[in-house]
């Protein structure tokens, strides 16, 4: 049997469960997920290696009308991620009825002609079987409607794991022959810096506010080996920022007597860990970029 290799974008609408796919796809975490829309920031590349083929998943933050710089910023990221894979993947949750969203994304992919598209019904197990076959018949009319022939309408479960080889088995069908992208065994593209900040991001975003998920921004500083430790107790020293745009939101971050920056330390080091493979000391810090969201120059400095 011939090797096949190659890219799948997974687009959508913000919080329609791309990353949960992502990492149900992948078998491990590699994408942060959270009930907050725009959750992903930047487009992650999960990596599946099974004996015959590697398939690289593009998780990308959701297509929406964007508010600010960062948001257009976004959107042009997913816009460049889906213009040059082998197919594409748009997830649909199953308990939302398709809206004014999902049509402006597939008016977009419609002239990409030459691409595969597999439509993903996301979390099924919200739904009953009654529920479901009616969102099933409502997406393959969407497509119609917009002009996409979708290759496979596929219902899957994330949490559950319902389907999920099938659709991996449908996506790896659809790439062109071709050695491995990656080395065997490496799961993601992220940096360890990247992933860091995500899993204090992630950890950040659990319990606040409906306005300050958008507004936060995390930047690892440093990650080093503490010199004065013995070889058999090893420590790794990180330290980050997490960057929010007024002096209220700070205070929302670090909370009564700094509680909830430490409840966000707990949450994130010991996954932190698992990366850097030694325990671990946090530094985390809160300060105010004003307005970072819309100036192009601090955008820069927070790698958007």
């Amino acid at each position: 049997m011939s090797h096949r290799s190659g890219f799948a974008c997974i687009v959508g609408r913000p919080n329609t469960g791309k990353s949960t796919l992502t990492n149900a796809l992948v078998g491990q975490k590699v994408a942060i997920t959270s009930s907050r829309p725009q959750t992903t920031r930047h487009a992650i590349r999960g990596i599946v290696t099974v004996p015959q083929a590697q398939l690289v998943l593009v998780d990308t933050p959701g297509v929406h009308r964007p508010r600010t710089l960062l948001g257009q910023r976004l959107n042009d990221l997913v816009r460049e991620s889906w213009a040059d894979v082998d197919v594409l993947t748009f997830c649909v949750p199953a308990d939302e009825k398709p809206g004014p969203g999902d049509r402006f994304i597939l008016r977009e992919l419609e002239s990409l002609t030459r691409t595969p598209k597999i439509a993903v019904v996301t979390k099924c197990d919200r739904v009953d079987r009654e529920q479901l076959a009616a969102q099933l018949l409502a997406v393959q009319e969407l497509g119609r409607e917009c002009g996409i022939e979708w290759d496979e309408i596929v219902p899957i479960s994330a949490v559950r794991g319902e389907q999920i080889d099938l659709l991996r088995d449908l996506l790896i069908a659809r790439l062109p022959e071709g050695p491995e992208l990656f080395p065997d065994g490496q799961l993601s593209d992220d940096s360890q810096d990247q992933r860091i900040a995500e899993l204090i991001r992630e950890a950040a975003l659990e319990g606040v506010r409906d306005e300050l998920p958008h507004s936060l921004a995390v930047v690892v500083q440093e990650v080093c080996a503490r010199e004065d430790r013995p070889a058999a107790r090893p420590l790794t020293d990180v330290s980050a920022v997490l960057f929010v745009e007024r002096e209220s939101q700070k205070a929302i971050v670090i909370g009564r007597a700094g509680a909830r920056l430490k409840q966000v330390g707990t949450a994130a080091r010991t996954q932190i860990e698992a990366i850097v493979g030694t325990p671990v000391h946090l530094d985390l810090r809160v300060k105010v970029a004003k307005d970072w969201q819309r100036d192009p120059k601090q955008l820069r400095r927070l790698g958007f």
